[in-house]
């Protein structure tokens, strides 16, 4: 009985450690890989690039400057893609014998041509609907300044834009200069200036004191 015990714990024992050796030379030594990702023309770090190891979900991210460190095995593919750049690869060897292991790692550029789009903004849907079937949409840029820019049609928004701040901070400014002007004396009484009379008998005939609706 004792010697089958014997037995039967050896077995046990031997199925164990010849399990981590398989694994062990399957998945690789574990290591601790770092480096730097740098662009290949220029030498300059790559901020925040994505470092996975291929087939896995296991990886980390890249710091502002492109420096990474993770944990990873022997023999691992390691993928290194960010916006702007060609995914890079790199195989770590498999016949390393050190615990650490650090790289650089370069990324070259990958130029994206994307089509031109033209984004014409609208107030609401009813207005697109109406400039798409009724109304002429200009067809370049000098048109859609004569159509923005007509004399009329400024004059008709002037008359009910209200001050905005510079033209307040101006009135103000006149105002204090008008009085700084006068200071220590006395300020002209316009109400006898025949000038300013002539100008509002002339005023009050074309009808610019009217209420305007």
């Amino acid at each position: 009985m004792t010697i089958f015990r014997i037995t039967y714990i050896f077995l046990i024992i031997f199925f164990f450690s010849f399990k981590a050796e398989a694994q062990d030379s399957v998945e690789g030594r574990v290591i601790q890989f770092s480096g730097v990702v740098i662009t290949g023309d220029s030498l300059k770090p790559v901020p925040f690039v994505n470092i996975r190891i291929k087939g896995t979900s296991l990886g980390t991210l890249g710091n502002v400057e492109g420096f990474f460190s993770f944990v990873a095995h022997t023999g691992d593919t390691i993928l290194f893609s960010s916006i702007g750049y060609k995914l890079s690869t790199y195989y770590i060897p498999d016949s390393l014998t050190a615990n650490r292991y650090t790289l650089f790692q370069m990324m070259q550029n990958d130029t994206l041509l994307l089509t031109e789009s033209v984004i014409y903004p609208w107030s609401d849907i009813d207005a697109l609907e109406y400039a798409i079937i009724q109304h002429r949409v200009p067809e370049n840029d000098y048109d859609r300044a004569m159509k923005n820019l007509a004399r009329e049609e400024m004059k008709e928004r002037g008359k009910f834009m209200p001050m905005d701040g510079s033209m307040n901070y101006r009135h103000q400014m006149q105002q204090n200069v008008s009085k700084n002007y006068w200071n220590g004396g006395y300020m002209p009484n316009q109400l006898l200036n025949p000038f300013a009379w002539a100008q509002f008998f002339k005023a009050w005939k074309e009808g610019k004191f009217k209420k305007q609706d």
